[in-house]
């Protein structure tokens, strides 16, 4: 089965009938307000010509005279629109968009919870980020939120989670708190013996205020906590975010810079997929794959700290370029790194291959049909293994990406083997991307100064990072302060896609499949 394309008769941003006006970025981006009527007519049309949606969150400029806003982003076939609807006063709420994009309805619940803004209609109104303990009297991203004490004996609230009934049903609770050192996640297992017919998560424990915490930071300094977004992603948040403010603040970032900056993102991809396919080994018991990606992953980080600073390069994208530059020495290493790493990669893809009980445990496991991927919304590396052919470095190229010629890995069976198949082909191309780079690299500096216009200004960066695309939606007060900083994660659309992956498959399955997805609980959070 060949990999799902856009349309052809896909309807050009045209079609959508808005007043939007192109903002000054590397990506296509567009920007417009819309009523109420055009907040549901632009989603159905973006859905129906093959579109989808990326992200959704609410604005709150009521202390600078603007009121409340609901804003949208979509990627459409020329680029991504940002549409943004004015709400009432009193209880602010928009037209629930769920019906039309599956993925929206932990969107908007989150909506409700930080912003108080409500989805009309939504058939979800579970509270989802807030837990019940919160030490505030309003939404934490309203202008006027207060806080308060909360009593040390209050417990979170019970969550009503749905319920499966019938003969040999029970459930199986599993977290917050895991074995070994992953993030916390509640896991509500519908079981009859081992075999899982309903999984439903249960997020939001890693929340930590950072959406808030961005308004008290000056934009320039900003970009250290948008690389701590999530950690495993530090290259992809920073880019964004630079990306955002670059744009809003009118800076042209040097060639150079530019390219490091690719180098570091196929870097921090590398590194992850060395990791995940050591870590599926693992949890299919195949010792020997774990320790030998487990090696191969330490090596790379060491050279990236010794390069750039850090194990993970954070910090090393900063407004207006790059933190470091390496020496012709380092960039050679880096080149030769890639020729030992691809060597190894590549024995150890045979061996993966012939390994009858390791194909066992991964092929049929934790299927996503391409169907169903697109209805859910699936993206990024599990989506492509779902034969949902995006990856803006081949849709949306933007410099350097654009003399690279990304080749887009696929596959069509959407299972565990097919996530694996899809990381093995992601690392052997960013090889040759980075081999590229390093001999490619312009001469020049790597970082321009950047400066408030003293105007409001607004802006968005959208990197295709390791996991899938990562989203900054940016805006700068006139007096040079972050009005609001929304970061999103392609997490949101893949965790409700992993609890679907899971039904009709075992129990014991759950680690393994749940691995091949390795989705961000931090990202998600925030």
């Amino acid at each position: 089965m060949a990999a799902l394309q856009p349309e052809p008769n896909m309807r050009p941003l045209s079609a959508l009938g808005l007043n939007l006006q192109r903002l000054p970025a590397p990506l296509p981006i567009w920007h417009g307000p819309v009523d109420r009527g055009q907040w549901s007519t632009a989603a159905q049309a973006v859905a129906e010509s093959g579109g989808r949606l990326v992200a959704m969150w609410g604005v709150d400029r009521c202390n600078a005279g603007g009121g409340t806003l609901a804003c949208a982003a979509f990627a459409v076939l020329e680029g991504l629109v940002w549409l943004e609807l004015p709400l009432g006063t009193g209880t602010p709420s928009f037209p629930d968009l769920s019906h039309v994009f599956a993925c929206a309805v932990r969107m908007q619940r989150a909506m409700a919870d930080l912003s108080g803004i409500h989805a009309e209609g939504g058939t979800d109104a579970r509270p989802w980020l807030d837990h019940g303990v919160w030490p505030i009297a309003s939404s934490p991203l309203q202008h006027d939120a207060k806080t308060t004490a909360v009593a040390a004996a209050v417990l979170p609230a019970d969550y009503p989670f749905v319920r499966v009934e019938g003969d040999g049903v029970h459930e199986i609770a599993v977290g917050p708190v895991h074995a070994g050192i992953i993030e916390p996640g509640h896991w509500r297992f519908s079981v009859v013996g081992e075999k899982v017919l309903r999984l439903e998560a249960r997020l939001g424990y890693a929340h930590k205020g950072i959406e808030r915490r961005f308004t008290e930071l000056a934009p320039l300094d900003a970009v250290r906590l948008a690389g701590r977004v999530s950690g495993d992603s530090t290259v992809a948040y920073a880019w964004a975010y630079c990306m955002a403010l670059e744009a809003a603040w009118g800076c042209d970032v040097p060639p150079r810079a530019q390219w490091l900056r690719a180098l570091m993102l196929e870097r921090e991809r590398v590194a992850n997929h060395l990791g995940d396919l050591g870590g599926i080994a693992n949890d299919a018991a195949l010792g020997f794959g774990a320790s030998q990606f487990s090696r191969l992953r330490e090596d790379w980080q060491r050279l990236s700290s010794e390069v750039f600073g850090h194990r993970l390069m954070m910090d090393a994208v900063v407004p207006g370029g790059t933190a470091a530059d390496p020496s012709p020495a380092l960039l050679y290493r880096i080149a030769q790194q890639c020729d030992a790493v691809e060597h190894e990669v590549r024995a150890l893809r045979i061996a993966y291959d012939e390994h009858a009980g390791l194909q066992d445990r991964f092929l049929t496991a934790g299927c996503i049909t391409p169907q169903l991927a697109a209805q859910l919304g699936l993206i990024g590396l599990a989506g492509r293994a779902s034969a949902q052919a995006f990856d803006l470095r081949c849709d949306h190229p933007w410099f350097p990406y654009d003399s690279l010629k990304v080749v887009m890995a696929t596959q069509c069976n959407g299972d565990v083997a097919a996530r694996v198949a899809v990381r093995f082909d992601e690392t052997l191309e960013s090889m040759r991307l980075l081999r590229n780079l390093c001999s490619g690299l312009p001469e020049g500096g790597t970082r321009a100064a950047i400066t408030a216009p003293g105007t409001p200004a607004r802006g968005i960066g959208w990197v295709e990072g390791w996991r899938g695309e990562v989203l900054v939606a940016l805006e700068v007060g006139a007096d040079g302060r972050i009005a609001r900083c929304h970061c999103h994660d392609p997490s949101w659309q893949n965790w409700p896609t992993l609890e679907h992956a899971i039904m009709g498959n075992i129990v014991p399955d759950f680690p393994l499949i749940n691995k091949s997805f390795n989705l961000s609980y931090s990202g998600h959070d925030l």
